[in-house]
């Protein structure tokens, strides 16, 4: 059994043994009751933080599994970005080249007339 349990017993054994208007008495009584509250807000307070670790738990929980998702969405709209850019770049080599295509294509008829020239006046 519980200490105080047993201690509480004991008073009450004594009690009924001695006399119950005794100031010793009284004073007892009242240290019963007092330690009997003690151990009702000591239930409380150990509930109270039973419930508060249950629910940081949870809360923990929670954070994790928002923490994963919005990993999940910035990841994926980072992603989306990023092939986006790379398809713009893309667009533009093609653009690029043909640019380049073309203005070599100009400077061939130049090369080639430069070198004509050169060769028939010589």
């Amino acid at each position: 059994m519980d200490e105080k349990v047993l201690e509480e017993i004991r008073f009450h054994q004594d009690v009924v043994n001695k006399d119950a208007s005794s100031p010793l008495y009284q004073i007892r009584e009242k240290e019963m009751e007092i330690s009997g509250r003690v151990l009702a807000a000591k239930g409380r307070a150990e509930k109270t933080v039973s419930d508060a670790r249950r629910k940081a738990t949870e809360i923990m929980k929670n954070a994790e599994v928002q923490g994963d998702k919005e990993v999940k969405e910035y990841t994926q709209k980072t992603l989306a970005e990023a092939d986006k850019k790379a398809e713009r770049l893309r667009a533009g080599v093609v653009d690029e080249a043909k640019d380049l295509e073309a203005r070599l294509s100009a400077r061939r008829e130049e090369a080639a007339d430069y070198i004509v020239k050169i060769v028939t006046t010589v």
